[in-house]
């Protein structure tokens, strides 16, 4: 088989979508869901250390949490999110611009996000399971976490009461 993604640049620069290979048939399907080969002749050539999966139901939003150094590959491998990716850097001319995506079972979307951007999602089904590759590994404290609904950044979310953490509540 000749397994073949289809990777595009979003408005945010860094930012890409990637669509992997999906074969189907009368049994069902089969999702390659990352192949260094693949993905180095693609342009992405990155060392993944870390791999990690959460799983959470309709109306929790994780995040906006990100870093100085860390790149992540992110999907929704079983239910359907609202996904928000922001431009955390302040020397950036994209600084506080951000764009959300659907990431869901059916539409099988990765999304690249760069170092300096952060991350943070809205279960929008019954249950979700959120996957991503992680460049470094986890440190808490050298991370960022942004407020879901911070005014200076006014990012539009498809709920008014989410279930949050209290670090995503408080924004620490």
């Amino acid at each position: 088989m000749d397994y073949q993604i289809k990777v595009k640049q979003t408005q945010l620069d860094g930012v890409l979508t990637i669509q992997p290979y999906v074969f189907e048939d009368f049994r069902g399907e089969f999702v390659e869901t990352y192949n260094s080969k693949v993905y180095r002749e693609a342009g992405i050539d990155i060392d993944w250390l870390q791999d990690d999966i959460s799983i959470s139901t309709r109306g929790v939003l994780r995040g906006i949490h990100g870093d100085q150094e860390t790149y992540k590959l992110l999907s929704c491998v079983h239910g359907k999110l609202y996904f928000v990716v922001l431009n955390n850097d302040p020397d950036s001319s994209q600084y506080g611009q951000w764009q959300s995506f659907i990431l869901s079972d059916v539409t099988r979307t990765q999304v690249l996000v760069p170092p300096k951007f952060g991350n943070g999602y809205l279960v929008l089904s019954d249950k979700a399971l959120f996957c991503y590759k992680q460049s470094t590994y986890y440190n808490r404290a050298g991370q960022f976490t942004i407020k879901w609904d911070d005014p200076k950044f006014n990012i539009w979310w498809p709920i008014k009461d989410p279930i949050l953490s209290y670090r995503d509540e408080v924004g620490e």
